[in-house]
Protein backbone atom coordinates (compact mmCIF):
# COMPACT_ATOMS: atom_id res chain seq x y z
CA UNK A 1 0.00 0.00 0.00
CA UNK A 2 1.52 2.99 -1.20
CA UNK A 3 -0.70 6.22 1.34
CA UNK A 4 1.16 9.44 1.87
CA UNK A 5 0.09 10.55 5.41
CA UNK A 6 -0.76 13.72 3.36
CA UNK A 7 -3.02 12.00 0.69
CA UNK A 8 -4.56 10.21 3.89
CA UNK A 9 -5.11 13.31 6.04
CA UNK A 10 -6.77 14.99 3.01
CA UNK A 11 -9.55 12.03 2.09
CA UNK A 12 -10.24 12.08 5.99
CA UNK A 13 -10.53 16.19 5.55
CA UNK A 14 -14.41 15.81 3.61
CA UNK A 15 -16.73 15.64 6.84
CA UNK A 16 -18.95 12.25 5.04
CA UNK A 17 -15.89 10.28 4.47
CA UNK A 18 -14.83 10.91 8.58
CA UNK A 19 -18.01 9.78 9.73
CA UNK A 20 -18.77 7.15 7.84
CA UNK A 21 -14.93 5.74 8.89
CA UNK A 22 -16.02 6.23 12.44
CA UNK A 23 -18.82 3.81 12.01
CA UNK A 24 -16.87 1.36 10.25
CA UNK A 25 -14.39 1.32 12.93
CA UNK A 26 -16.97 0.77 15.42
CA UNK A 27 -19.08 -1.43 13.60
CA UNK A 28 -16.56 -3.59 11.61
CA UNK A 29 -18.34 -3.42 8.36
CA UNK A 30 -21.65 -2.04 7.19
CA UNK A 31 -23.85 -1.82 4.03
CA UNK A 32 -24.13 1.37 1.86
CA UNK A 33 -27.78 1.42 3.16
CA UNK A 34 -26.53 1.65 6.70
CA UNK A 35 -24.51 4.51 6.15
CA UNK A 36 -27.40 6.03 4.04
CA UNK A 37 -29.62 5.77 6.68
CA UNK A 38 -26.66 6.66 9.88
CA UNK A 39 -26.07 10.02 8.13
CA UNK A 40 -29.31 10.89 6.69
CA UNK A 41 -28.01 11.71 3.61
CA UNK A 42 -28.59 9.95 0.20
CA UNK A 43 -27.19 6.97 -1.17
CA UNK A 44 -25.07 8.29 -4.29
CA UNK A 45 -23.57 10.76 -2.21
CA UNK A 46 -22.16 7.90 0.65
CA UNK A 47 -21.56 5.65 -2.24
CA UNK A 48 -19.47 8.28 -4.32
CA UNK A 49 -17.43 8.90 -0.88
CA UNK A 50 -16.86 5.02 -0.49
CA UNK A 51 -15.37 4.66 -4.08
CA UNK A 52 -13.29 7.68 -3.40
CA UNK A 53 -12.20 5.61 -0.22
CA UNK A 54 -12.23 2.29 -1.86
CA UNK A 55 -9.69 3.63 -4.74
CA UNK A 56 -7.48 4.95 -2.10
CA UNK A 57 -7.55 1.22 -0.46
CA UNK A 58 -8.60 2.88 3.15
CA UNK A 59 -11.87 0.24 2.95
CA UNK A 60 -12.60 -2.60 1.14
CA UNK A 61 -15.66 -3.78 -0.12
CA UNK A 62 -17.36 -7.20 -0.24
CA UNK A 63 -20.70 -8.49 -2.23
CA UNK A 64 -23.13 -10.63 0.27
CA UNK A 65 -25.90 -11.03 -1.62
CA UNK A 66 -27.66 -7.90 -2.55
CA UNK A 67 -25.29 -5.60 -0.07
CA UNK A 68 -22.09 -4.47 -0.62
CA UNK A 69 -20.26 -4.44 2.52
CA UNK A 70 -17.77 -2.25 3.53
CA UNK A 71 -14.83 -1.94 6.29
CA UNK A 72 -11.79 -0.46 7.08
CA UNK A 73 -8.58 -2.43 4.82
CA UNK A 74 -6.84 -4.58 7.39
CA UNK A 75 -3.48 -4.04 5.07
CA UNK A 76 -3.66 -0.13 6.35
CA UNK A 77 -0.36 1.35 7.77
CA UNK A 78 0.26 0.71 11.51
CA UNK A 79 0.46 4.83 11.52
CA UNK A 80 -2.77 5.41 9.50
CA UNK A 81 -4.53 2.72 11.70
CA UNK A 82 -3.62 4.31 14.78
CA UNK A 83 -5.06 7.60 13.55
CA UNK A 84 -8.47 6.41 12.97
CA UNK A 85 -8.29 4.53 16.31
CA UNK A 86 -7.22 7.98 18.16
CA UNK A 87 -9.77 9.88 15.78
CA UNK A 88 -12.54 7.59 17.06
CA UNK A 89 -11.57 7.76 20.44
CA UNK A 90 -11.43 11.89 20.71
CA UNK A 91 -14.55 12.10 18.36
CA UNK A 92 -16.40 9.75 21.47
CA UNK A 93 -19.75 11.60 22.49
CA UNK A 94 -19.59 14.62 20.28
CA UNK A 95 -21.92 15.23 17.52
CA UNK A 96 -22.73 13.94 14.98
CA UNK A 97 -20.55 10.61 14.99
CA UNK A 98 -22.25 10.18 18.58
CA UNK A 99 -25.55 11.17 16.83
CA UNK A 100 -24.65 8.18 13.51
CA UNK A 101 -23.86 5.50 16.19
CA UNK A 102 -27.22 6.13 18.01
CA UNK A 103 -29.46 6.63 14.95
CA UNK A 104 -27.41 3.96 13.39
CA UNK A 105 -28.60 1.37 16.34
CA UNK A 106 -31.73 2.21 15.85
CA UNK A 107 -32.58 1.53 12.24
CA UNK A 108 -35.01 -1.07 11.21
CA UNK A 109 -34.98 -3.89 9.37
CA UNK A 110 -30.40 -3.49 9.08
CA UNK A 111 -28.99 -6.61 6.12
CA UNK A 112 -28.36 -8.96 8.89
CA UNK A 113 -32.36 -8.93 9.74
CA UNK A 114 -33.21 -9.72 5.73
CA UNK A 115 -33.56 -6.50 4.27
CA UNK A 116 -32.47 -2.50 4.57
CA UNK A 117 -34.74 0.06 5.86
Amino acid sequence: MNITPDSFLKLLSDPTRLRCLMLLLQEGKLCVCELTYALDDIQPKISRHLATLRDAHIVIDQRAGQWIYYKINPDLPDWAKQMLKSTLKGTAGHKPYSHDLKKLNSMPKRPGNKMCA
